[in-house]
């Protein structure tokens, strides 16, 4: 039984139980966080905290973020995974349990912190060569989706299609724009060049998303943060998935229309390389 943490405490899984009145429960109200750990070690934890520190600045909840930190090293070892060659600590913060008010509570009352750890299973280096499959679907999120809410319905929903469809991932489509995937950022590659939608209110501000950019330039690879079209995805040499538990995913296929030659391509497998690399996989 895994441990997990929640409001201060540490205990079994089976054992943890939260509030009806949880504002997270009633309205989703608050934002979560995950952080990927190779080797027992968070990557780019600063990152992380910078984006759920500005979350929660955004949903005016008052939280020290900085002390996750400890419980993220707590929840590996206490799990086990403080070896762990990768692993995840999944964290949200909501406003707490109030009666439904749709208001925040006055006075405010203490927020509410659950979070938990679990390995991550890679793909095996076959499934990866063989390239993963996407469906593009409307974009129906808020307008905020730069804020890692626990509201995730049109995500859900997005994924589910992916399911239905028989494929691994959903891209969001917006005003003729391919924007990012269902729990992901989206890169595609033509003529050479990395492309990405620029960071706004429209795509969350991926961690994963920037290191990669990082290593692109490192690599000489150009990369443009831009908008992309839909004819212009279908039309690219390569596209790919960023995330945290994306790491990096070729798609071979969006919409049942092959993606260059139908295999990951060079800047895809150069990049992955090196994101390897560097987390020490």
């Amino acid at each position: 039984m895994s441990v997990v943490h929640l409001n201060g405490d540490y205990l079994a899984k089976d054992e943890a139980k939260v509030s009806v009145d949880e504002r997270g429960f009633l309205f989703a109200d608050g934002v979560y966080e995950v952080t990927p750990a190779y080797g027992g070690r968070l990557f780019r934890w600063p990152q992380h905290l910078e984006r759920i520190q500005k979350g929660l600045a955004a949903l005016r909840i008052d939280f020290d973020a900085a002390a996750l930190e400890g419980v993220k090293y707590e929840l590996l070892a206490r799990n086990g995974l403080d070896k762990a060659s990768a692993a995840y600590v999944y964290v949200q913060v909501t406003r707490g349990a109030a009666p439904r008010m749709h208001a925040f509570p006055d006075p405010p009352v203490a927020p509410g912190v659950y979070a938990f750890a679990n390995p991550y299973h890679r793909p095996s280096t076959e499934r990866w060569e063989q390239g993963f499959r996407a469906v593009t679907v409307p974009d129906q999120r808020w307008a905020r989706a730069d804020i890692k809410a626990i509201a995730l319905l049109p995500n859900v929903m997005a994924q589910q299609a992916a399911v239905d469809a028989g494929v691994s991932n959903a891209i969001f489509v917006r005003d003729g724009m391919a924007m990012e995937g269902a729990h992901n950022n989206l890169f595609v590659v033509a003529g050479g060049v990395l492309a990405t939608a620029p960071k706004s209110n429209y795509i969350l501000h991926g961690v994963t998303r920037d290191f990669v950019i990082g290593l692109a330039g490192d690599l000489g690879i150009p990369v443009e943060e831009r908008a992309i079209p839909l004819p212009e995805l279908f039309a690219a040499d390569e596209v790919f998935f960023t995330g945290t538990t994306t790491e990096i995913k070729p798609a071979v296929a969006v919409d049942g229309r092959q993606i260059g030659d139908g295999r990951p391509g060079p800047v895809a497998r150069r990049l992955f390389a090196a994101f390897i690399e560097a987390v020490g996989g």
